[in-house]
């Protein structure tokens, strides 16, 4: 004859009281301290200024000239350079660094603006488009983008004159293909290509021309 089976444990039961509901305790603090662990491991070694959560001033270089701002740390260079300094060339759009329209030159190199905290940009030199011309005295690209009818609705037009402008200095005299490299990371919507890399080809040409004698 079969014995009946016996009964499920309680959580009563002193031998389980260390598997179950202690544990269950156990692994709580231990969570937390490893938490608390954790927060003191990255916290800011060696003196390093912690930021926020309020506003906090910024002193940044835009264009050739010393701008201070306050902002709270978690807004970007972007935001800050259109919000705070009225610098509303860099556009945004797709808020996630894949289409350029933000484009701007730090230290001379072309980032995307929405992906830097403003915080991130002290200490380095930042031009936007605002900084490489004028409409009464504009860059040889800005110039070329006006001839060469390089844009239609004109959103994405600033982003693809800061990047044009980073290649050229760093290659004054790109092919189509290396133009077209360069130029990768910006996307028109209104499909201009052809004549935004004709546009660039031609600035370079113009800035390669011997300047002509009075």
């Amino acid at each position: 004859m079969s014995l009946p089976p016996p009964p499920p444990p309680s959580d009563d039961d002193p031998k389980l009281r260390v598997t179950r509901r202690n544990f269950l305790k156990t692994a709580s603090a231990g969570a937390v301290a490893t938490s608390v662990v954790g927060m003191v491991a990255g916290a800011p070694t060696g003196g390093a200024a912690v930021l926020g959560p309020g506003a906090v001033p910024l002193t940044l270089e835009v264009n050739g000239a010393v701008k201070k701002i306050s902002v709270e740390p978690r807004v970007t260079l972007l935001d800050a350079l259109r919000d705070n300094l009225g610098l509303t060339g860099a556009k945004p759009a797709c808020d996630r660094g894949a289409c350029g329209a933000c484009t701007v030159l730090l230290d001379g190199e072309p980032i995307a603006s929405c992906m830097m905290l403003a915080a991130d940009a002290e200490g380095r030199k930042i031009t936007t488009v605002e900084g490489l011309g004028t409409p009464e005295a504009m860059s040889p690209l800005q110039a070329a983008f006006v001839e060469c009818d390089a844009l239609q609705c004109g959103f994405c037009t600033p982003g693809f004159v800061v990047a044009g402008t980073a290649l050229l200095n760093r290659n004054p005299d790109p092919s189509l293909a290396e133009i077209k490299a360069g130029l990768a990371g910006n996307l028109c919507r209104c499909g201009t290509y052809g004549r935004i890399f004709e546009a660039v080809s031609e600035a370079a040409k113009a800035q390669r021309a011997p300047a002509k004698r009075p």
